[in-house]
């Protein structure tokens, strides 16, 4: 399994598979209810494998960032992200020590702890898929 067609879409709750792409958008089933909608062009939609997160020397790929999780996990679920702020940061230090205070605010961290935690029962972000994926982006 592969983070490369998972779609955050604005507006909308939790994440989105894409389905089947259409000539004036496509569709993309909910990993939450398994629900399919259809989503036009105008709608704001990313990527999770085109994310990134800042760091104070370089910016690290969000698939990075759910691997550490992972590791750190033991391809377990992580922390609620309806802790307190500074129990989110400081739990985000762990995972990724040199993120950038000043650019990644507590919401990004929340919307990626949300994201790994919905992901995680389904297979996605496993130490294992990530590694895979990883060396299948080198193989490109």
């Amino acid at each position: 399994m592969s983070i490369q067609k998972i779609l955050a879409i604005s507006g909308k709750p939790g994440l989105y598979e894409l389905k089947i792409q259409t000539r004036t958008g496509f569709v993309a089933e909910s990993l939450l209810d398994g629900k399919r909608i259809t989503v036009g062009m105008r709608s704001n939609v990313s990527l999770l494998s085109e994310i990134a997160v800042y760091t104070y020397t370089e910016e690290v790929r969000l698939s990075e960032v759910f691997k550490a999780i992972a590791t750190k996990e033991n391809d377990g679920e992580t922390i609620s992200h309806k802790e307190d702020d500074a129990t989110l940061k400081a739990y985000f230090r762990e995972v990724l020590p040199e993120f950038d205070e000043e650019r990644v605010y507590t919401s990004d961290i929340k919307k990626i702890l949300n994201w790994y935690n919905i992901l995680q029962p389904k297979g996605f972000v496993s130490v294992e898929a990530l590694t895979e994926e990883a060396k299948e982006e080198k193989a490109e």
